[in-house]
């Protein structure tokens, strides 16, 4: 199981990279979420899955008997999924948008929107100083 979730884990670091590098805005946005929930699992493989006891202090006493799990990797992770939900809500409602606005989720159709120049690419020969020259 220890040498399963690394290899698991990188699979679908993989996996989001590749779906990050499409043009899609609906495919950049599941490969964000490949890779953060990657990078969770990374940190539970770290964090040394066990099955010893959980971190609980018993009553009537000041300290969690030995041996007991490591609660700092499931804190890190249940931070991360709290930060990725916003992060996964805030690129939705971005390409809904975005979707509204221009018609498509695809980057280079966005790019291309004749009535918006404020996001095109200008080359030197296009500046308005050697338009005129």
């Amino acid at each position: 199981m220890e040498t399963i979730l690394p290899i698991l884990a990188g699979a679908i670091f993989a996996s989001g990279i590749y779906l990050l590098l499409r043009q899609s805005t609906i495919l950049t946005i599941i490969g964000i979420i490949l890779i953060s929930n990657s990078v969770n699992l990374a940190l539970f493989s770290l964090g040394r899955i066990s099955t010893e006891n959980p971190p609980l202090v018993a009553a009537g006493s000041t300290i969690p008997e030995a041996p007991f799990a490591n609660p700092l990797p499931q804190a890190l992770i249940l931070t991360a999924i709290v930060i990725g939900f916003g992060l996964l809500a805030f690129a939705l409602a971005l390409a809904y948008r975005s979707y509204k606005e221009l018609g498509t989720v695809d980057q280079d159709q966005m790019l291309k929107d004749p009535e918006d120049t404020s996001a095109a690419i200008v080359t030197d020969s296009e500046t308005p100083e050697n338009r005129e020259a």
